[in-house]
């Protein structure tokens, strides 16, 4: 046996490995990955304003960030939609 790793199949692990997987699917859907960068700041924004929310009640301002993280995160997909829709029927040229 060689001693070397080669791939038994080069083309197969090239074109599945999970790095050529996400850059597909964000040139098919660029929204998502926005989407995803938004929810994860509302998050990190939730998580510093977390200690200088003064008299908010704790429940309240998780709810508050819970809110503003899934309405980006909708917001985003609704855009992704449209987008594809707008990119398959408008710009696809008539068959």
């Amino acid at each position: 046996m060689s001693s070397s790793q080669e791939s038994v199949f080069p083309e197969y692990e090239r074109e599945t490995s999970q790095t050529s997987k996400l850059i597909k699917k964000v040139k098919e859907t660029p929204l998502v990955p926005i989407g995803m960068g938004g929810f994860a700041a509302v998050v990190a924004y939730g998580l510093y304003k977390l200690k200088h929310r003064g008299d908010t009640k704790m429940s309240l301002h998780l709810i508050h960030m819970r809110v503003a993280a899934q309405g980006f995160a909708v917001g985003a997909l609704t855009c992704g939609v449209l987008y594809s829709m707008f990119r398959d029927y408008v710009v696809k040229p008539k068959e």
